[in-house]
């Protein structure tokens, strides 16, 4: 396999800065895009990134530019990590300056608005001759700059660019792992953000492990259902980017999900907890869309349900654990309620 010797970080936020650090450490040159040019000189003249990861070094190989022709030109592979609400028009400004074999890696979660569709296949309709992964899994940006163990998936049908993105992104506290089920691994990393919002809520009413183990394992086999019904693998869930990243994101403050759900559950609405957290939260936008796809689909998603009417019907917050403990079927472990299926328990209460 050549080695890669320029990449591109399209996305200046806390998750786009640590994979630029990776990449730059393990010898390439690492065109780092941001919005503001601000921002970019501080990068470049402070060696970090003070708005989202202040205190951590950034490698000298890491140049931080506003310009996004000069970012991407060149650059063999490149990682986007955008708002999924701008990812398709950042894309868009980008797709005109990228070399034709360039590899396209979404490091974004989330699902657009518009159009139901996930980040990898926004690229794929913007760039059609690009060869496309997504990078995903439990992966709290602040954990990763401090060196904590962690593990991520990329996923591709492309055996090149997985390899890649493996030999870019390894270290001794990142381990990447392969999959070729791009759609269950974004999904994944989209879903899981609307049961970390739950989990908040959970224990802002004082509920404790006991509970939050329960939502995270009913929370997993709703996305493991709705997942397959759109065609991924329903094992996929079962990795780091389907339980892993559901785990990790359902059980942290460091989540904003998570943070936006504690909120609620103090009795904030939704535009409250978001001034409160200061920060874009994927999970309030996902639930309305997945929420409206589970009822077009006949899909059976309580919780995801549940957090919809709490949101978007103004349902009081008793609605969802009422969800929880009356409305949920009898089987310990399925994907398809009212299916004869091989891949469950029948542990049946």
């Amino acid at each position: 396999m050549k080695r890669i010797e320029k990449v591109a970080v399209i996305g200046g936020g806390s998750f786009g800065t640590v994979i630029a650090n990776i990449t730059a450490r393990n010898g390439c040159n690492v065109s780092f895009w941001m919005r503001s040019d601000e921002l970019a000189q501080d990068v470049n003249n402070r060696r970090e990134n003070p708005q989202y990861l202040p205190g951590y070094e950034i490698n000298p190989r890491v140049l931080a530019s506003d310009d996004m022709a000069s970012s991407v030109a060149a650059a063999e592979l490149i990682f986007v990590a955008v708002p999924s609400s701008s990812f398709r028009a950042v894309v868009r400004e980008m797709v005109s300056h990228v070399s034709p074999d360039a590899m396209l890696i979404t490091g974004t979660k989330g699902i657009e608005a518009s159009s139901f569709l996930l980040m990898s296949q926004i690229l794929q309709q913007e760039a059609p001759q690009a060869r496309v992964g997504v990078l995903s899994g439990p992966n709290l940006a602040r954990e990763i700059a401090a060196g904590h163990l962690t593990g991520t998936v990329i996923a591709s049908d492309d055996e090149a660019v997985r390899e890649s993105v493996r030999v870019l992104l390894r270290s001794e506290s990142f381990r990447v792992y392969a999959n070729d089920d791009m759609l269950g691994v974004e999904l994944g990393g989209s879903l899981k953000n609307i049961y970390a919002i739950i989990a908040g809520i959970a224990a802002a009413l004082g509920m404790g492990h006991n509970t939050n183990s329960m939502l995270v394992t009913r929370a997993l086999t709703e996305m493991a259902r709705f997942g397959r019904e759109l065609g991924a693998d329903p094992m996929t869930f079962l990795g780091l980017s389907g339980v892993g990243d559901l785990v990790v994101t359902s059980s942290t403050p460091l989540s904003r999900n998570y943070r936006i759900g504690f909120a609620l559950g103090q009795g904030k609405d939704v535009e409250q907890a978001a001034k409160e957290v200061g920060q874009v939260a994927e999970g309030v936008n996902t639930v309305k869309l997945v929420a409206r796809k589970a009822e077009e689909l006949g899909v059976y998603m309580p919780l995801a349900q549940g957090l919809y009417r709490i949101i978007c019907e103004q349902e009081s917050i008793g609605s969802i654990l009422s969800s929880l403990m009356l409305s949920e079927q009898a089987l310990d472990v399925e994907f398809a309620v009212g299916e004869d299926k091989t891949l469950r328990c029948t542990d049946v209460r």
